[in-house]
């Protein structure tokens, strides 16, 4: 079983990477400057430059019970009017307690309102099979407030037990976040630093980004986690577009940086009604897997991940079975670290 990391590393530097591929046998497993020796000259990399949202809000029920509401997706800042939200709730109590052992909240019924601050969630939807899922209208309290500054003010980001210090806003931030889209960190990009970037750059790997709202991991509830992830919004970039366009047809790699990097340059492929992919916004309920083959990109770097995880399953879509079970094992051995602080793969 791979443990999990339980704070983050000062230097992206010390990151360990696993390196696999059906070909490389045994596996490679070196520092996160071993990538500018193992990425090809040719090849482009895709970054997610998503920044993280505090998406934790704490606060009181209608019957003055404490919750904890975690946002989904964050609010469309830029769009005034629509700030209507997917969240899940929790009850009393934080991080600091495995989500599987959280109280459970009174169930909410449609107009109820939370309390959460200086911000107010009023209930518009209740999932029909999962009562915890809620989709919520957000309001500033304060006329005088707007609804980014409330959330900033209030929010903290969403964190696991396994974490064991209160992480302020800052340590959820990759080095190349820009826009405040994501409700939990796009953390494969914790493994490059921009030392890295600049000689990956130096020896002719192309550098390219896109932005995609990675949402929450897991709920502590098992049949509600088996609806993760939920679908989210990306946008990709004209000149990223026209980049992997260029590469795929010169049969260049294309290594997506993240499980979302890669489900939003897939998504885009498959939205195309030809071999390019469509720069612009779009929405991506794609799961990728043993049945569901990534049809353009051609490698990922990511976390360290259990085979019959979620991202596991992803990595199924690049690799086989044998291949991954055995990456898995040598990564135990070897004492990687797992989840979003952890060690990384790099799988071609």
């Amino acid at each position: 079983m791979i443990a999990a990391a339980a704070r983050r590393r000062e230097r992206p530097e010390e990151t360990r990477v696993l390196r696999l591929s059906r070909d490389a046998r045994p596996l490679e497993l070196s520092r996160s400057p071993a990538l500018a020796r193992w990425i090809e000259r040719g090849a482009v990399l895709v970054l997610n430059d998503a920044a993280t949202i505090p998406a934790s809000l704490h606060g009181t029920n209608p019957h003055g019970d404490p919750v904890e509401l975690r946002l989904a997706e964050a609010p469309r800042f830029d769009a005034p009017g629509e700030d209507i939200v997917r969240a899940v709730l929790f009850g009393a109590g934080d991080f600091r307690t495995p989500t599987e052992e959280r109280p459970l909240p009174r169930p909410l019924a449609v107009g109820a309102r939370l309390h959460l601050g200086p911000i107010e969630a009023t209930v518009v939807r209740v999932h029909e099979a999962h009562q915890r899922l809620l989709w919520v209208s957000l309001s500033a309290t304060d006329p005088g407030r707007s609804l980014a500054e409330a959330l900033y003010a209030h929010g903290r980001p969403v964190q696991y037990s396994y974490v064991r210090e209160p992480l302020p806003l800052w340590s959820v931030q990759t080095p190349f976040a820009t826009r405040p889209v994501a409700v939990e960190a796009p953390s494969s990009g914790y493994a490059l630093s921009w030392a890295l970037v600049a000689s990956l750059r130096e020896k002719g790997v192309e550098i390219a980004s896109l932005t995609h709202g990675t949402g929450l991991s897991s709920t502590g509830d098992e049949a509600l986690d088996a609806l993760f992830p939920l679908d989210e919004r990306y946008e990709i970039p004209e000149r990223t577009a026209s980049i992997v366009d260029r590469a795929s047809a010169e049969g260049r790699p294309i290594i997506a940086v993240g499980t979302g990097a890669m489900r939003a340059l897939e998504s885009a492929a498959r939205r195309s009604d030809g071999p390019s992919i469509r720069a612009g916004l779009g929405q991506t309920s794609l799961r990728l897997g043993p049945n569901e083959r990534a049809r353009l990109v051609t490698g990922i770097l990511t976390g360290v991940h259990d085979p019959s995880s979620s991202h596991g399953a992803l990595l199924r879509s690049l690799i086989d079975d044998e291949t991954l079970s055995r990456a898995a094992l040598d990564a135990e051995r070897a004492g990687l670290l797992g989840h979003e602080f952890g060690d990384a793969m790099l799988v071609v």
